[in-house]
């Protein structure tokens, strides 16, 4: 029989935020591996299942038992928060797979799928406003596997180009440096009031939300289970919401909804000769 791996994103950790596919691939997986933490957020799902809980650092360890168990015919789960693909199991796994002589679609041992869910960008944002509205990137400032000067110059090449900026694992113990640095590196190019959103454990039970400003990020609780959102520079609060304007302004009267002079509908914003919207 063909077993297969099914790589699950089950999202922010609240029941209501996991998916339809996730919830049904869970119940057709006859094992569940993960850390130990995410299977807690789960483990209501478990019932009759074999479970193999793994500790931080581990994770090509559960690759390896995941595969080693498909191959012998069972439906396996490998579980990651947020989205398997955004700095969860989706990545070892393939990359391990491919390491073995995985064949992909046409291996005969071993079928694998990837079941998309909410990460935490989107489970934060949803918490603080609209902040994402425009262009944005994530960064991990986790040092253990990318070298600092590498996340150095990501984040230095995000602020140059005004991006808003989510930043995952800000900080652990080990890691207490990187926030700060990561902070003066923004404000070279961002004003000291630019808007932050500092969430902790969204959507589940010591879920914190803190708005801030950019000078003062470092000022407040940060964590291993916290994602932070840095506004660009036309990100501003309003009503206690965080919003990154898409650009309409530039284009049309809010108030009125006219377009503004010079300006065509369904056609790209026309600037005046100092490249400002006329």
């Amino acid at each position: 029989m063909r077993g297969k791996i099914l790589l699950i994103g089950f999202g922010p950790g609240a029941d209501v935020h996991l998916t339809f596919r996730a919830r049904d691939a869970i119940a057709e997986s006859q094992v569940v591996i993960g850390y130990s933490t995410y299977i807690k957020l789960i483990e209501e799902l478990l019932d009759g299942k074999e479970v193999h809980r793994k500790g931080m650092s581990e994770e090509l360890d559960r690759v390896h038992l995941a595969y080693d168990l498909a191959r012998a015919g069972r439906v396996v789960a490998l579980v990651s928060s947020g989205d398997a693909g955004v700095y969860g199991m989706a990545g070892p796994t393939l990359e391990v797979l491919a390491e073995r002589g995985w064949r992909g679609e046409d291996d005969p041992e071993v079928e694998v799928e990837v079941v998309p869910g909410v990460t935490a960008v989107n489970a934060v944002a949803s918490l603080v406003g609209a902040p994402l509205t425009h262009d944005f990137c994530t960064i991990s400032l986790s040092d253990l596997l990318t070298p600092w000067p590498v996340i150095e110059r990501r984040v230095r090449a995000a602020a140059e180009g005004d991006f808003v900026v989510a930043l995952y694992n800000p900080q652990s113990r080990r890691r207490d440096w990187q926030l700060a640095a990561t902070r003066d590196l923004l404000l070279a190019h961002r004003r000291p009031t630019t808007p932050v959103a500092i969430v902790k454990s969204a959507y589940r039970d010591r879920q914190h939300v803190v708005l801030t400003e950019l000078a003062q990020m470092c000022e407040h609780e940060v964590g291993m289970l916290t994602t932070i959102l840095v506004g660009n520079s036309n990100t501003y609060v309003a009503a206690g919401k965080m919003i990154t304007p898409r650009g309409y302004t530039n284009k049309y009267d809010l108030a009125t909804t006219e377009l503004k002079p010079g300006q065509k509908p369904l056609r790209s914003l026309v600037l005046d000769d100092e490249g400002r919207p006329v």
